[in-house]
């Protein structure tokens, strides 16, 4: 398993929103690169970034903040928010990102997103964020009638890279991740998974290398000190 540490951007600042909430908005470093490059000197490989105007708006709109932080080359680098087209979907890639994500459009619009993970073939991930067993789109504005291991089982029979989970009761809240529905994800679909949400602590870790996970996003209890890192990374080691 391997630690994604997340930078989520908001008017080009380092950003967290308490359970998706918009209104909930705690801000955190007001340079993205160079929260970036401490990343990097605590030893990720990998880096998830969100674009909330994005998510909000439909459409990318901090493409400057990730075009920066895509050429300092020390990443690979996964971005959410406002994929809804495939001309955004190119338009990222071409900064040389390793992947993108898309959730709302993927669900809203099913034949398309089929049509875009045939043609970016292992560059597509499914950004699956839920209350309980529903899907929720549009920046978690909305929730879905879809039930989250029924639509992950439809879309891990397209050559997708991973599908990102997120419990969105335990985003930024710190409680720790959802282990259970994590884990049924895991045993449902023959997909790696990727866990998101609710990581406070390195006791945490462990845990989802247990169940399988391919890798952890973690945010907030890096910003706030709960969680090195450094340390997280040398957790998934053991």
């Amino acid at each position: 398993m391997y630690i994604i540490p997340a930078i989520d951007l908001r008017d080009g600042k380092c950003v967290r929103l308490i359970q998706g909430q918009y209104d909930h908005q705690i801000n955190y470093e007001d340079d993205p690169v160079k929260q970036a490059r401490e990343f990097s000197l605590a030893g990720a490989k990998w880096l998830h970034i969100v674009d909330l105007d994005g998510a909000k708006l439909g459409r990318p709109v901090n493409t400057d903040t990730i075009s920066a932080i895509a050429a300092l080359g020390l990443f690979k680098i996964e971005v959410g928010g406002g994929l809804r087209n495939e001309a955004s979907i190119q338009q990222l890639l071409d900064m040389g990102l390793e992947r993108v994500i898309i959730g709302t459009k993927a669900v809203s619009d099913f034949k398309w997103f089929s049509e875009m993970a045939e043609k970016f073939s292992g560059k597509i991930v499914l950004g699956l964020d839920a209350r309980g067993s529903k899907v929720a789109t549009h920046g978690w504005i909305q929730d879905s009638v879809h039930n989250l291991l029924e639509f992950a089982v439809e879309a891990a029979k397209l050559p997708l890279a991973a599908i990102i989970y997120t419990d969105i009761t335990k985003d930024g809240m710190m409680t720790g991740p959802n282990l259970e529905r994590t884990k049924a994800l895991i045993e449902t679909v023959d997909m790696p998974i990727v866990a998101s949400g609710g990581v406070k602590e390195l006791g945490d870790i462990p845990k989802l290398v247990e169940i399988g996970a391919q890798a952890a996003i973690i945010g907030r209890s890096l910003y706030e000190g709960t969680l090195k890192l450094s340390d997280a990374i040398k957790a998934t080691e053991k």
